[in-house]
């Protein structure tokens, strides 16, 4: 029994006539005739009773005729369903990031959130060095990191350029000068992550380079409390540039270049290669595409594999 032979019966049962039936359907009658015989076998029983001319339907026929319109309505639903998928008309997206990597989504979101309103986005927390994983164990179908994954199973799309940058209040002595040395941040007292890091090794080793202590005085829990611990005058910060451009814009922190310090992280889109990416996450790259075109500067869509 297919779904064919049964709008094939459906249509014979609300027309009465086989010849009927044939017309609406566009087939002979003797076609539609050796479909209702085909089904009848199949399933053991007479659909109708040939005794008359009318297509009348015996009990088996009755109790097929329910069955036959619920099978036939969830069908036309998943093609409905799927159609909506197709045109972004409804579906999700899983993203996982961490604290700083999200940060990139959110000019991103918004456009795509503008387009296509109606894809429900869920964005994971996740630790940078736990996102790989979720993608390929399908937590999640896209991540942002801020490392090139080694495994060979994910594709990798870098998609922003940031740089470390210090941070100070706009009360201390350094806010004023137009560039500083590394040599200068020996007696400072340094606000960090708690969460250690591939960077912060480079920071280290730039200042054991450089011969000039690193005093990490205080290490906070979020990216948030860090810059507002600094901002009410309680030492500096080497952060992400992207998370602080909100707060050096409005001055409640001042950005001051290090000669000496120059840490550029490429923020990367990945996703798996065997699997195929579902027609939100495939809008999400066209969107992240567009806005690396858009906006220029920082932002870019260049893969990597």
């Amino acid at each position: 029994m297919d779904l064919s032979q049964l709008e094939v019966f459906l249509a014979v049962a609300r027309e009465r006539r086989f010849s009927r039936a044939a017309e609406k359907l566009y087939r002979t009658q003797s076609a539609v005739s050796q479909t209702i015989r085909k089904l009848e076998d199949e399933l053991g029983e007479p659909l109708f009773d040939r005794s008359s001319r009318e297509g009348i339907l015996t009990d088996a026929g009755q109790v097929l005729i329910e069955y036959a319109e619920k099978l036939l309505n969830l069908r036309r639903d998943a093609r409905e369903s799927l159609r909506e998928l197709r045109e972004l008309q409804k579906g999700k997206l899983a993203i996982a990031a961490n604290e700083f990597t999200s940060l990139y989504l959110l000019a991103v979101l918004a456009e795509f959130r503008r387009l296509h309103p109606m894809i429900k986005i869920s964005v994971q927390r996740s630790l940078g060095s736990r996102t790989p994983d979720h993608v390929l164990q399908h937590n999640a179908e896209l991540g942002v990191v801020s490392y090139k994954p080694e495994d060979t199973g994910l594709h990798s799309v870098v998609a922003y350029l940031d740089e470390l940058v210090l941070v100070v209040p706009p009360q201390h002595p350094l806010a004023t000068a137009r560039e500083i040395s590394i040599r200068q941040l020996g007696a400072e007292s340094f606000v960090a992550h708690i969460v250690a890091s591939p960077y912060r090794e480079k920071v280290l080793q730039t200042f054991q380079k450089h011969k000039t202590p690193l005093h990490m005085d205080v290490e906070l829990p979020t990216l948030q409390a860090i810059k507002q611990f600094v901002a009410l005058g309680n030492g500096v910060a080497l952060m992400p540039e992207i998370s602080v451009e909100t707060e050096v814009a409005r001055a409640e922190l001042v950005r001051v270049p290090v000669r000496e310090l120059r840490i550029q992280r490429k923020l990367r889109l990945i996703y798996r290669k065997e699997a195929g990416l579902s027609h939100a996450a495939r809008a999400f790259l066209k969107v992240a595409e567009a806005a690396a075109r858009q906006r220029a500067g920082r932002y870019r869509f260049q893969r990597e594999g």
